[in-house]
């Protein structure tokens, strides 16, 4: 929302029009418009380019994001391929296996809508994205995690921040679980999905055309026993192996500041597969997970393969039994892993048979 109101700010001056101290923006989903404040905007090189900086406020709770400044730098080009450029520059993030800028669906709406009334016809608006201290910053995210390199990725799916361990997410996903479970159009099933980075991934994936998703966050217990009470009968958890790991280990609030223990659960998995000792020591002496797993695939890629396919069925095995734990054994749950570079690489076989029913293809080397 930061980007889109300095991008706005900049183009307004671009066109001749007084520097604004605040701009309105039209939100996707959202019946008012916001107003958000600029910081400062103004021509640069006599007139043909514009620079407007924006400082983003999260709003309470923390967020890294808090004070930081956002400046889009603005010009005119041909529109001989089309009439928005978007361009990465220092402190944005850039998706490691092709450079681009690493963008989520909403943040390019955002952007499209609120900028296409401003575009002459016949021309083309170039915007470049400076985040300064992006770089610095991303260092303190999972960024490198999910292959997004080089800075802060701009991967918002709402106007709204939510803090995914306090109690007011777990309330706002309750809540939106209800409506989604109570609609006259609910067939019983559910995409359970971990993080921005999933949720992006999932729609890109088209999952939402075959079934429903709700983000989780890491309230992965309470939801899974809401869930199933509110009449769910199949349930797809999806998310970065890096946090669903945690539950094939029995933990089910995958918040980082509360358990980890993501390399002991691989280890003791290994153990059930019956790796030799020095895999073993092999795994539990990598800096990660997926260090792990390219180690082990080093060594022996099929025994590799099949370890994380075991993980995968582990997290519906344990997620079934915490279900049991609370009497709620009537809900078949799926697991769908994806790895740093956003490739949805395992399933467990509950999970395998719902993402051939959505028409979703494991990814295969």
């Amino acid at each position: 929302m930061w980007v889109a109101a300095a991008a706005r700010a900049a183009t307004q001056v671009l066109q001749g029009h007084p520097a604004p101290d605040r701009v309105s923006l039209t939100i996707p989903g959202e019946a008012a418009p916001r107003s958000v404040p600029i910081q400062a905007a103004s021509c640069v090189r006599d007139g043909a380019q514009a620079l407007a900086i924006s400082v983003c406020d999260p709003g309470p709770g923390l967020d890294l994001t808090r004070g930081l400044e956002i400046w889009v730098h603005a010009c005119w080009g041909s529109a001989d391929q089309g009439w928005l450029s978007l361009k990465a520059g220092a402190g944005v993030g850039r998706l490691e296996s092709d450079g681009s800028l690493c963008i989520s669906g909403f943040a390019r709406e955002l952007l499209e809508c609120n900028l296409h009334d401003l575009v002459p016809s016949g021309r083309r608006l170039d915007l470049e994205v400076v985040l300064p201290r992006g770089e610095q910053l991303a260092q303190r995210t999972s960024n490198a995690a999910f292959g997004v390199v080089e800075g802060l990725a701009l991967i918002g799916t709402q106007a709204e921040v939510q803090a995914s361990a306090s109690p007011d997410q777990l309330q706002a996903a309750l809540n939106q679980l209800q409506s989604l479970t109570g609609s006259s159009d609910f067939q019983g099933r559910l995409t359970l999905v971990i993080g921005e980075n999933g949720l992006d991934l999932a729609r890109s994936l088209q999952l939402s055309a075959h079934q429903p998703q709700l983000k989780a966050g890491n309230w992965m217990g309470p939801l899974l026993v809401a869930a199933a009470e509110a009449g769910v009968q199949e349930l797809l958890l999806f998310g970065y192996h890096g946090k669903l790991v945690k539950l094939a280990g029995g933990i089910f609030h995958t918040h980082h500041h509360l358990a980890d223990g993501r390399l002991e659960v691989l280890v003791a998995q290994g153990v059930k597969q019956g790796l030799p000792g020095e895999y073993l020591r092999g795994l539990m002496a990598a800096a990660s997970l997926e260090d792990a797993f390219h180690w082990l695939a080093d060594q022996d890629r099929d025994q590799a393969v099949a370890l994380w396919q075991a993980m995968a069925a582990a997290v519906e095995e344990r997620s079934l039994a915490y279900l049991a734990r609370y009497g709620c054994n009537g809900m078949g749950v799926g697991a769908a892993l994806f790895d740093r570079q956003r490739r949805l690489r395992w399933a467990g076989p509950r999970g395998q048979e719902m993402l051939r029913r959505c028409e979703v293809l494991l990814y295969a080397e």
